[in-house]
């Protein structure tokens, strides 16, 4: 009885096991897959991390954040979110005086078509459009670290998948091992208590 329930725990132990090595196998193809998606995608973007002057011109904060890629070439989700954060976000908010690209664009719809003629309106045009790049830019490279981050996700998930098939393989064989002991001590007590056949 005993040798049939080690038996049963066992097999569902390594059928986890197989499972989580499915998964873990899976995660790790999400991994692989994201990383080289996202690293192919900004590469192609060909845009270099500030360094040197253009550095030396940010606030201390975005300074900090930017020094450890300096002059590298943008090809990881870490490096999108700096320059999105710490070098667009941060000219963009220069430019306009800390306004929105919706409050410019509001600003100059208000205009009336002289006042967008004008040298003032040409000018908030411009900014207007330089926002619009700025926060399209911006997503783009907030959604290749968005991305980036779920590859690390699926990345660490993988390892938690291969330690927990491990263990449960390991604990599934002790397991059926133990269940042939204890099949093989059932039969010793069961001979022992059978009565001697008497002829």
């Amino acid at each position: 009885m005993r040798s049939s329930f080690d038996k049963l725990i066992s097999w569902t132990g390594l059928l986890l096991a197989a499972f989580l090595l499915l998964a873990g196998a899976l995660l790790t193809w999400a991994y692989v897959f994201i990383g080289n998606e996202v690293e192919s995608q900004l590469s192609i973007q060909g845009i270099t991390m500030p360094e040197g002057q253009a550095l030396e011109s940010l606030p201390q904060e975005d300074r900090d954040a930017l020094e450890q890629y300096a002059g590298s070439p943008l090809d990881t989700g870490p490096e999108a979110k700096a320059y999105a954060d710490h070098y667009i976000l941060v000219h963009m908010n220069a430019a306009s005086d800390g306004r929105t690209y919706q409050q410019v664009s509001g600003e100059y719809q208000a205009m009336t078509i002289a006042e967008k003629a004008s040298p003032q309106g040409q000018a908030l045009a411009g900014l207007r459009e330089t926002l619009f790049q700025g926060n399209t830019l911006r997503g783009l490279l907030l959604y290749g670290y968005a991305f980036a981050t779920m590859g690390t996700i699926a990345g660490i998930a993988a390892i938690g998948a291969y330690i927990g098939a491990i263990i449960l393989l390991i604990l599934g064989l002790l397991g059926m091992r133990h269940a042939r002991r204890a099949a093989a001590q059932e039969r010793a007590n069961g001979a022992q208590l059978s009565p001697p056949i008497t002829t």
